[in-house]
C-alpha cells in the first residue's frame, strides 16, 4: 500500500499508516519541523514539508497512491478534493477528517471555533459528499470520530470516499 497523507503535522495518520503495513507514506504539511523524529528516520515515509499540497506537482511524488488521508486545518475539504483525485489510483480511497469549523459558514461557528449544532455538522457533511460525487468520488460511508478536537473540543467526523475504479480524468 502507498499511501498520501495530507496534512501530516507530527505525523499520526502517518504512524497508524506504517504500523498498518503501508510499504510508502508522502507526507505533506505547509508546516515545517513538525514529523516526528522516528518517522523523520523510517525510509518508508517521504517527508513533503513546506508544500501547499494544493501546489504539489505530480513529478514530486512520482506515482499515484492506494489510500489518500487528510487532515487539514485553516481550509476547507472542499479545496483539497480536486488535488487528491489526480494522486488517488482508480478504485483508491480516501478518508478525510472533517473539521465542522473549517467547512462551515462564519455565523455558524461560535465562540473559539466552536461549531455545537448538530444541524450545521449534517449541512457540512451532505455539502461535502456533494461536492465529492461531483468531483467522481463515491461516498463509501461517514462516522463520528471518536476523539474530539484538540483546542476546540469539536466533535468531527471521517468521511470515506472511493475514486470510481472506471474514473476518467480527461473527461471533464
Amino acid at each position: 500500500l502507498v499511501a498520501l497523507d495530507i496534512g501530516s503535522s507530527t505525523g499520526g495518520f502517518s504512524h497508524c499508516l506504517i504500523l498498518g503495513g503501508a510499504e510508502k507514506v508522502f507526507a505533506v504539511d505547509v508546516g515545517y519541523g513538525q514529523l516526528a523524529w522516528e518517522l523523520q528516520q523510517d525510509s518508508r515515509v517521504v517527508s513533503l514539508e513546506r508544500t501547499n499540497f494544493r501546489h504539489l506537482e505530480f513529478e514530486r511524488l512520482g506515482e499515484t497512491v492506494d489510500l489518500v488521508v487528510i487532515d487539514v486545518s485553516f481550509i476547507s475539504l472542499r479545496l483539497i478534493f480536486p488535488k487528491a483525485l489526480e494522486f488517488l489510483k482508480p478504485g483508491g480511497t480516501l478518508l478525510a477528517l472533517v473539521k465542522p469549523q473549517f467547512e462551515a459558514g462564519a455565523a455558524e461557528v461560535g465562540k473559539r471555533g466552536k461549531v455545537s449544532d448538530t444541524d450545521v455538522h449534517e449541512r457540512v457533511l451532505e455539502a461535502l459528499k456533494d461536492k465529492a460525487q461531483e468531483l467522481g468520488f463515491l461516498v463509501s460511508g461517514q462516522t463520528k470520530s471518536a476523539i474530539v478536537g484538540k483546542k476546540s473540543g469539536n466533535v468531527e467526523f471521517f468521511l470515506w470516499l472511493k475514486k470510481s475504479p472506471k474514473f476518467d480524468s480527461n473527461a471533464s
